[in-house]
């Protein structure tokens, strides 16, 4: 290369903002604190530690997030208001723990009744097609005024009724009974007869033992086991209505989500979708296995709720829903753009899809007891 050419080449390194002899400099690596709601040992907590890894895959070890469980650094309820004070830099959690703020904060839970027949891949249709993550982002930031940016995040439904200490044969029996219940689901179960009383997932246990919790709601399948449910409660109720697409939440502080380049925001949203698809097909199975230890070795009696319920509690929730909408123009708004799209895509998709029933029992035919693992191994 003669002296002319060289100088040409310096020049063009130059105007393009490299010196000769550099290299593109990768972020610094950084660690972020962030902490869920969730007790260190059930898999909403595995899910949060799966997107961190990801998330660090992603970003070439540019991004690493301490995936803290609740308690570590602030109580589990106080996780959103710590990452907008930036004591965290992100939370993992789920919306309706946050209607204290504002009713209208379950609506993007996945609320009771799917909402209007959605299920999870509808409701996130809502959310990415229907402009509801954009609505969700402007409720937290301007009408909660926090400085937070949420995704959605883990799949943790369809839910079961509960757990129960006695049996059920209708809605009656649900007068008097003292229940855990959290966020909307506690009003509607409240105008069925329960009385209601909210606690984080870690004090069921210790609440039921000392009496001063008749039942609980909690997932179901592999979640109630870790949390030990069965040791406490016999009668195991499913599905309920409540929580049938039910949809958590992960996000970061405002600022921190800003500092990140571009890559790495690109690399976050990445990581919320692939870690929604790798949890939930692990997460269907091990519900499975859940449910026939809880059978086989705790004696549990899994039971289907009885559909009076079922029927009783979606107009409890249309009541509870007509209540908030009337309050707020925030939860109207919202409540109607969920029940808009659901009248295009849930009427369209019962065309489409065979009832979930149909091949289930022709293949393996309903029995009392679900996961009766050697009639089920010989047929």
């Amino acid at each position: 290369m003669d002296k002319r050419t060289l100088a040409v080449a310096v020049w063009f390194a130059f105007a393009a903002g490299i010196s000769p002899g550099s290299h593109a400099q990768a972020p610094a690596p950084r660690t972020l604190k962030m902490q869920s709601t969730w007790p260190a040992s059930i898999t909403l907590q595995e899910h949060f530690k799966i997107f961190a890894e990801r998330l660090e895959k992603l970003t070439s070890g540019s991004l690493k997030i301490e995936a803290m469980a609740a308690g570590q650094i602030v109580p589990a309820f106080e996780v959103l208001d710590a990452t907008n004070r930036k004591v965290l830099d992100g939370w993992h959690a789920i919306a309706y723990y946050w209607v204290g703020k504002n009713p209208a904060a379950a609506l993007f839970a996945g609320p009771p009744g799917g909402p209007f027949g959605m299920d999870h891949m509808d409701y996130l249709g809502w959310l990415y097609v229907g402009g509801g993550l954009e609505m969700w982002r402007d409720f937290y930031q301007n009408d909660l005024k926090l400085n937070v940016i949420p995704f959605p995040a883990h799949p943790s439904s369809p839910q079961a009724l509960g757990w129960f200490k006695k049996p059920l044969k209708s809605v009656a029996d649900f007068k008097g009974m003292k229940c855990r219940q959290t966020g909307l689901n506690a009003e509607v179960y409240a105008k069925l007869g329960q009385s209601v009383v909210n606690m984080p997932g870690g004090e069921i246990v210790p609440a039921a033992q000392r009496g001063v919790i008749d039942c609980a709601e909690w997932v179901g399948g592999v979640e109630d086991l870790r949390l030990g449910l069965p040791q406490v409660f016999k009668y195991h109720y499913t599905p309920g209505m409540h929580e049938n697409n039910s949809i958590g939440e992960l996000g970061f502080n405002l600022d921190v989500w800003k500092s990140f380049t571009p890559q790495q925001q690109e690399a976050a949203n990445s990581a919320v979708k692939d870690t929604f698809i790798t949890w939930i097909t692990r997460w269907q199975k091990q519900n499975a296995d859940a449910m026939e230890e809880m059978v086989q070795k705790h004696g549990s009696r899994i039971l289907r709720t009885p559909p009076d319920i079922l029927l009783a509690s979606l107009k409890a929730w249309d009541e509870v829903a007509k209540e908030n909408s009337d309050k707020s123009p925030t939860f109207k708004k919202v409540y109607e753009s969920q029940r808009a799209y659901a009248a295009k895509v849930v009427p369209a998709k019962r065309y489409m899809f065979p009832p979930y029933s149909f091949a289930a029992n022709y293949y393996w035919p309903q029995e009392d007891k679900p996961a009766a693992g050697k009639k089920a191994a010989s047929r």
